[in-house]
């Protein structure tokens, strides 16, 4: 198998694990602190990725990818999961998904500004129409939709895309596993004592599906997921392989359909549809 082909398999499973994040959020913050849920998600990933690097043996990174791994555990480890847990209070996991259809453009720009990537004019066109479709659809839902909700989804996509780019850069020499294992890492001394902090006064109060989606997004979604993303990323390109962040909206509606119950309306449906025609546009550009 080639090494484009790899990059759009390990891509396509991340993007798989990744559609999962937002419901389980959603289920857990209902009776978790979103701050207490992101710290700990964090630090329990972070214990698992200690192990294996030590079980492995992996080297340290270098001084110089110190400052780029901090930027991935901003973006990824704290940035995304805390602004999403607190967007989540604010609506339903279907509206937020909405927002994920832009994370690929944002993915992309960052690939540009740190991975060197150069798409095309005609790229931006599209991402621009894209990014038009999806504040027009958040402004068109007037006093339903909460303001506070959709800044707090923008400001994650944003943390989240430049967290991705940075990612993919290191892992070009890292490797896919070991850039978040060690972002992860980095970040530890910071979590464990927050996780202690924040933690619940009682435990009574929170439920079998609070502690499953925590499970989730700790495990698969701030670990496993990562795994193949990164490598993913690195095989194939930012920009390119970027794009099968594309079927992640529509594999995230239908977890929180089916599994939450929450209701999918005609227009998030073909919002979600015109802002991936959108993205598609992008990709043919991308290089």
């Amino acid at each position: 198998m080639d090494k484009t082909a790899s990059g759009w398999i390990n891509g396509l499973l991340g993007v798989l694990i990744f559609s999962g994040s937002l419901p389980a959020t959603r289920v857990a913050v209902a009776d978790f602190d979103p701050v207490f849920l992101t710290v700990a998600r964090a630090s329990i990933a972070a214990v698992l990725a200690l192990a294996l690097l030590l079980a492995f043996r992996e080297k340290r990174p270098k001084r110089g990818n110190i400052r780029s791994l901090i930027v991935v555990a901003l973006g990824v480890v704290v940035g995304f999961p805390l602004l999403t847990a607190f967007a989540l209070q604010y609506m339903t996991s279907a509206r937020s998904i909405v927002f994920i259809g832009l994370l690929p453009l944002a993915t992309a720009i960052f690939g540009v500004v740190r991975g060197g990537e150069r798409p095309r004019a005609a790229f931006w066109l599209f991402s621009g129409l894209g990014s038009a479709l999806v504040a027009g659809f958040a402004l068109a839902q007037g006093p339903a939709a909460s303001p506070a909700g959709d800044m707090l989804m923008l400001a994650a996509i944003i943390v989240c895309g430049l967290g991705y780019a940075e990612g993919a850069k290191l892992s070009r020499n890292l490797g896919g596993w070991q850039v978040i294992s060690w972002a992860l890492v980095l970040s530890l001394p910071v979590m464990v004592p927050l996780t202690i902090y924040t933690m619940p006064q009682s435990w009574a109060g929170v439920g079998q599906p609070a502690w499953i989606g925590l499970a989730y997004v700790s495990l698969f979604s701030m670990l496993i997921g990562f795994v193949f993303w990164y490598r993913g990323l690195a095989q194939g390109g930012i920009a390119a392989v970027g794009q099968l962040q594309l079927l992640q909206p529509f594999f995230g509606l239908a977890l929180a359909a089916t599994l939450l119950h929450e209701a999918v309306g005609w227009s998030m449906m073909a919002v979600t549809a015109a802002v991936v025609l959108c993205v598609s546009g992008a990709k043919r550009f991308a290089s």
